[in-house]
Parts: structure tokens; C-alpha cells; sequence
């Protein structure tokens, strides 16, 4: 089994940063990608950044020149620096991870983490 952590959530005001932290632990070889992706209430999850696990980034347009996404694989963990948050960036932050245990590929979502930008 495996578990993400997230932390780093919060409140901030429009214009503000947070960053989020993913560990993951557990029963694996090593990981593939990471990545972060957002839900609002009534709306589908969607991708905000991935990472490889040689550094190829991949970000949705809205956050593009802002988010930042970057990973320690020494320590299993997945970093989303936001900076010049909008109010449109509230959501409900989850990490993802695809991991490979022997021959076998597992993807797993982390809890999640609120982040709320008032204007």
C-alpha cells in the first residue's frame, strides 16, 4: 500500500502564494509521475501540473507562468509552488502519483487539501 501526504493548504488573499507538499510512502520501487490536480464543488476533477520522474513538466493553461511544479525523489515528495493565487484557483488540491512495485503500476490520490483565494 502506499499513502500521499499533502500539506500546505490555506487561505490566502488574491495575489498571495502557497505551496504544497506531497510525500508518498509505503510499498514501491520507485515512482513515475507525479502531479496535482484541483476539484471545485458540481465540477470534474482537473489536472493543474505533472512532473516525470526526470523533470518533463506539463501544466494546464489557466496556471501556466505561476504554478510552479517540482519533485525531490530522494525523498518521495512532489512540490506545487502557486504564486499570483486568483480566486479562481480555489479548489480542493489532490497529489497523484503512479507507482511501480515489481512489474506492477498503481496510481494513488493523497487526501487533499483545500486552498481558497478571497478576492
Amino acid at each position: 500500500q502506499v499513502q500521499l501526504v499533502e500539506s500546505g493548504g490555506g487561505l490566502v488573499q488574491a495575489g498571495g502564494s502557497l505551496r504544497l507538499s506531497c510525500a508518498a510512502s509505503g510499498s514501491f520501487s520507485r515512482i513515475n509521475a507525479m502531479g496535482w490536480y484541483r476539484q471545485t464543488p458540481g465540477k470534474q476533477r482537473e489536472l493543474v501540473a505533472t512532473i516525470t520522474s526526470g523533470g518533463d513538466t506539463n501544466y494546464v493553461d489557466s496556471v501556466k507562468g505561476r504554478f510552479t511544479i517540482s519533485r525531490d525523489n530522494a525523498k518521495n515528495t512532489v512540490y506545487l509552488q502557486m504564486n499570483s493565487l486568483k480566486p479562481e484557483d480555489t479548489a480542493v488540491y489532490y497529489c497523484n502519483a503512479e507507482t511501480v512495485r515489481w512489474v506492477k503500476i498503481q496510481n494513488y490520490w493523497g487526501q487533499g487539501t483545500q486552498v481558497t483565494v478571497s478576492s
